[in-house]
């Protein structure tokens, strides 16, 4: 067992994960050539990081620009809010700030669901609109997930260019 399979297992990482481990040769390696963001954070969630780095912030909102195009034209909330995070990320806003912000894209969130949901209704039955979704997101969701993740997996490492290190007795 290598040094990072034992990490991994130490750390209780999933199946998936540790067989893909296995095909590189450290930690080092593991974390330039990987293009899952999932895996990538929940190692970041056992690591030294500090959990209000800014880089932290800073990183959830490269997240969020990256799909600010999925915002309908001329809603200005959901962006509004990745300026202030940025601002409070460098110390130039408040909690305060943070929080009028975020319940702003909130509710431009919710709005946004409600009228999907509405025309979801007015344009099919309940079984069709089941099934609807059901392919929809069968078709889409395996490509896109795996796009957005090795996206973000680029993401992460323009904050975090190196493993970080893992806490001691982590499990």
């Amino acid at each position: 067992m290598t040094a990072l399979d034992n990490l991994l297992v130490r750390l209780d990482a999933c199946e998936e994960a540790r067989e893909w481990a296995k095909t590189q040769k450290n930690l080092v390696e593991a974390w330039q050539n990987c293009k899952r963001s999932d895996w990538m954070i929940w190692l970041i969630g056992r690591s030294t990081v500090d959990r209000n780095d800014p880089k932290l912030r800073l990183m959830a909102c490269d997240f969020a620009e990256a799909v600010l195009h999925l915002v309908p034209a001329g809603e200005t909330r959901p962006a509004e809010a990745i300026r202030v995070a940025r601002l409070f990320a460098a110390g130039q806003a408040s909690r305060e700030d943070m929080a009028a912000a975020r319940d702003a894209a909130g509710d431009a969130a919710g709005a946004a669901a409600w009228a999907a949901w509405a025309a979801a209704r007015d344009a099919a039955g309940a079984a069709a609109r089941a099934a609807a979704w059901a392919a929809a997101r069968d078709a889409a969701g395996a490509a896109a997930r795996a796009a957005a993740w090795d996206a973000q997996s680029d993401i992460i490492r323009k904050y975090y260019p190196e493993a970080p290190k893992i806490k001691r007795g982590t499990r």
